[in-house]
């Protein structure tokens, strides 16, 4: 019989944090990956556990994967933990579950600490609907292009940022999506943890003259849908009328439903446009 592959979330800061399952289940399953042996045996050692360790990892993920997956075809069951919070969430886990799932392998779900979670719902921005981006990308070209499907995200945005980045990327988002109404969120669960409501021109200015410590979440509110619809106008306003008709004729919509689709754009009647038509 297979075993099962335990997804096991562990604390983001504080160890009372660790719940009783997931101590439980460290415990009883044949062996632990983690992500860094070194940092987990701490955690480990704080709670008792005994079971052994093996090293799961980004730059093993993929080979370290099949060994796993080997294992437990084999009956053994395994769990898995990172340095802090839930696996899978910008953190290695993705790839042995989507394994699991081809070999007919059973998932289960420990939950726990999630600092993106607890970020979202302490920030005092709106959390029915939210995008997670974790860390930018590194890469300019695509980082670029990430920032610019965010200048219209009307969803609560969760970035996740080392200290020594956060000035770039605030400014790099102000840039990029203008000063929206943010929420600096640093140290979750520990010590000097702090939640800092403020905009993102107000929170680099703060940052440019105070160094950040710890590793910081960026909760930023979506726009609205009236913001939306304006910016959108403000775009369309760059062409004229007999322009903004001719952009979706070209795109092989006839005259009539160009004309519906300009008035819409613009937020004025289909009468408003028409006249602009007769020449075209």
């Amino acid at each position: 019989m297979a075993g099962k592959l335990y997804l096991v979330a562990t604390p983001i800061g504080n160890l009372e944090d660790m719940t009783y399952r997931a101590v439980r289940i460290l415990k009883e399953v044949d062996l632990i990956a983690a992500e860094d042996t070194r940092n987990s045996i701490r955690l480990l050692n704080h709670f008792d556990i005994k079971t052994p360790m093996t090293s799961y990892h980004e730059h093993n993920k993929y080979e370290k994967a099949d060994e796993l997956l080997s294992l437990l075809i084999e009956g053994k069951d395994i769990a898995e933990i990172t340095d802090a919070g839930t696996p899978g969430i910008s953190d290695p886990g993705e790839e042995l579950v989507k394994k699991c799932y081809e070999a007919g392998i059973e998932v289960v779900p420990v939950p726990g600490a999630c600092a993106a979670i607890n970020a979202l719902v302490a920030s005092g921005q709106p959390t029915r609907r939210f995008a997670f981006e974790a860390f930018l990308p590194a890469d300019k070209k695509e980082k670029s292009r990430t920032l610019d499907e965010l200048k219209n995200e009307t969803r609560t945005i969760i970035i996740y940022e080392a200290p020594h980045r956060l000035v770039r990327t605030l400014r790099e988002l102000t840039e990029a999506l203008g000063d929206r109404e943010a929420t600096i969120c640093r140290e979750l669960t520990k010590t000097h943890e702090t939640f800092f409501k403020t905009t993102l021109n107000e929170a680099l200015s703060y940052y440019a003259d105070n160094e950040p410590k710890g590793e910081c979440i960026i909760v930023i509110r979506g726009l609205s849908k009236d913001e939306v619809d304006e910016k959108n106008r403000a775009k369309w306003n760059e062409l004229s009328v007999p322009e903004h008709i001719k952009y979706y004729m070209e795109q092989g919509l006839d005259k009539k439903e160009a004309t519906k689709l300009v008035a819409k754009d613009r937020g004025v009647s289909k009468r408003d446009i028409y006249e602009y038509t007769i020449d075209i």
